[in-house]
């Protein structure tokens, strides 16, 4: 039918809805919507509206005018008619919006290749989109693409599955709803370190009448296994069974990080664990991916399928993230749920992230994979990446992200002892920031400067003065962190004026500043920079020759920094290495007079594992 004709039939189905109101024939809004159901055309809503308008306009000005009195009541009792059937019509086109995405979505899978279909779903569903499908229409998806007539048996067979997945994974979400944050007040399991194994979810939502698979996977994060070996040994998982984890894993984390954000009792501490359940469940999934893609188990189809919509969804958690004005530009996190996983989970992150599509969103993601790298010594990657991000940023016209990773650049060139880079990168960083008012990029710059003033001093055995402009800069630092109340910048800051200090000998400022960035570190949760102020301590102690506090700070520092997979565990153990040299049999004898305050610290196993380290360290 041509607009035209479509027009004069929407005009007469407008006239028909007032005169029947008129006359006392339209008994309810019911009535009125059933009507506008069974008369308008899919995808002519434009034209009715038109109609629709120019009737509303004509009878408003009718019933304003008082000219005649009886024309104008008419145009009144009309006028309540036509706002009836535009509360309808309203109704009308949210529900055939709803119906429409709902046809579009079963029409884009079943027109779709067999290799792209999940990634057609992971696009349906992505909550990076303002139009994503929620739950109860991704259900009807499901429902309605079993309906649908399809020729081709496989199409059949593969849209049968993924309809299977898409319902099974809502059941099993509605299982588990109850016990979304149960597991937080555990009396056995209080705060994030209250047990040895610290507080998680998943030994709670394993325990649930759940599938298998789910079961399964629930299990391996409970033990703190990779769930990459999780994704290699699953030789008989299907489309229904991926599409059930992707929905209820999604599900998951989207209904923590809301809980989390809405703590009102504790922003900070909310925010905190918001941080932790974003980069858990991105790092989860890209494990998978690694997983799937590593599986010699599946057949290549769903070996390349899977490993690639799991890296989807990384992408899509981690673009949500960066969005958040919580997402770090600075610190090194590190989550409590993945164990040692974290080197492995952004190392896979870092080389396919760099060929996606350049956003500001990728530019916050590579900031944090690029920091993450530094941590572990990849400081060639990490430089490409941050260089990379820093660029994007730039593009996007992010300007704090940009100077974020001028910032990270110049500690890149302080770890590889490249001072006067590390000095004019952080000029830079420091130059930009003051312009654009971005403090906490200063503070960063300036505890950066500074830092890299005092070792280049020392590297040129220059005058006092130098030490003194050097140390200014680190206490401008400190002291806009302190202002901006921003733990980790304090902590970086003090821990690097500690630090400078034990350069220069003089250990009363040394241990002063550092016992500052422990805590500071300790109350930001930035266990990074705490195990670096540990080994800070333990040369500090050294120059007092304090042995006993020199192994208890030293041992821990190595320890931790080693489980984090940084290198960083090298400095404390080759102090240790240097001590036990010079002490002979004494040193034994101190490591077994601190072994009870050791256990407490890193456990039993912890421990037992020092030696190995020291041994590794020797053999190096």
């Amino acid at each position: 039918m041509s607009d035209s004709a479509l027009g004069d039939r929407y005009s007469n189905l407008i006239e028909q809805i007032i005169q029947m109101t008129l006359k006392g024939n339209i008994r309810s809004k019911e009535q009125v919507y059933q009507m506008l159901v069974q008369e308008i055309e899919p995808d002519s809503g434009e034209i009715f509206e038109v109609k629709f308008r120019d009737r509303y306009m004509q009878t408003e000005t009718q019933a304003n005018d008082k000219s005649d009195e009886l024309k104008q009541a008419k145009a009144m009792r009309a006028m309540r008619a036509l706002k009836t059937l535009d509360g309808e019509w309203s109704r009308w086109q949210s529900e055939n919006r709803n119906r429409s995405a709902i046809a579009t979505a079963v029409r884009r899978l079943n027109q779709a290749d067999k290799s792209d279909r999940l990634l057609i779903f992971l696009n349906l569903s992505d909550p990076n989109h303002p139009d994503s499908l929620n739950a109860d229409q991704l259900k009807q998806v499901a429902l309605t693409s079993r309906q649908q007539p399809i020729s081709d048996p496989e199409t059949q067979q593969e849209l049968a599955q993924l309809s299977e997945g898409i319902l099974r994974g809502f059941q099993s979400w509605n299982i588990l709803q109850p016990h979304l944050v149960s597991w937080i007040y555990d009396p056995n399991q209080l705060g994030f370190e209250g047990s040895p194994k610290g507080i998680n979810p998943w030994e709670v939502w394993a325990k649930q009448p759940i599938g298998e698979n789910l079961k399964s996977f629930f299990e391996v994060l409970d033990r703190n296994d990779p769930v990459r070996f999780w994704a290699q040994d699953q030789p008989d998982l299907s489309v229904a069974d991926w599409v059930e984890l992707s929905i209820v894993v999604q599900t998951l984390q989207r209904g923590l990080v809301s809980w989390a954000e809405n703590q009102s009792y504790s922003s900070k501490a909310g925010r905190s664990l918001c941080v932790s359940l974003f980069l858990t469940f991105a790092l989860i999934w890209s494990e998978l991916a690694n997983g799937f893609a590593q599986s010699s188990s599946l057949n290549s189809i769903h070996r390349s399928r899977f490993s690639e919509a799991s890296f989807r969804v990384t992408l899509q958690i981690l673009r949500v993230f960066a969005q958040r004005d919580y997402f770090p530009l600075y610190g090194t996190i590190y989550t409590p749920f993945t164990g040692g996983h974290f080197r492995e989970a952004m190392n896979y992150l870092s080389e396919p992230l760099k060929q996606t599509e350049g956003t500001q969103e990728k530019a916050r993601i590579l900031t944090l994979i690029g920091a993450a790298q530094r941590v572990f010594g990849a400081f060639d990657i990490a430089k490409e990446i941050h260089e990379l991000a820093k660029e994007i940023a730039q593009e996007a016209g992010d300007r704090k992200c940009e100077i974020a990773n001028l910032n990270h650049l110049s500690r890149i060139s302080i770890s590889q002892k490249q001072y006067a880079e590390a000095i004019s990168t952080s000029q830079r960083a420091l130059i930009l920031s003051r312009q654009s008012g971005d403090r906490m990029g200063e503070a960063n710059a300036l505890a950066n400067l500074g830092y890299a003033e005092v070792f280049q001093a020392q590297l040129l055995e220059s005058d006092p003065d130098a030490y003194e402009l050097a140390i200014g800069y680190l206490e401008q630092g400190l002291a806009l962190s302190e202002k901006l109340k921003d733990l980790q910048s304090q902590a970086l800051c003090a821990l690097s004026l500690g630090s400078a200090y034990v350069t220069l000998n003089d250990v009363d400022q040394a241990l002063k500043y550092l016992e500052q960035a422990s805590y500071a570190a300790a109350d930001a949760g930035d266990r990074y920079l705490h195990a670096l102020c540990l080994a800070n301590f333990g040369e500090a102690f050294y120059q007092e020759k304090d042995y006993s506090k020199v192994v208890f700070a030293s041992a821990i520092a190595m320890y931790k920094l080693e489980q984090m997979g940084t290198t960083d565990w090298r400095a404390p153990a080759g102090l240790l290495t240097i001590l036990r040299g010079q002490l002979g049999e004494q040193f034994d004898q101190i490591m077994q007079e601190q072994r009870s305050r050791l256990t407490t610290e890193i456990g039993v196993d912890g421990f037992d594992y020092l030696t190995e380290l020291l041994d590794r360290y020797r053999q190096s």
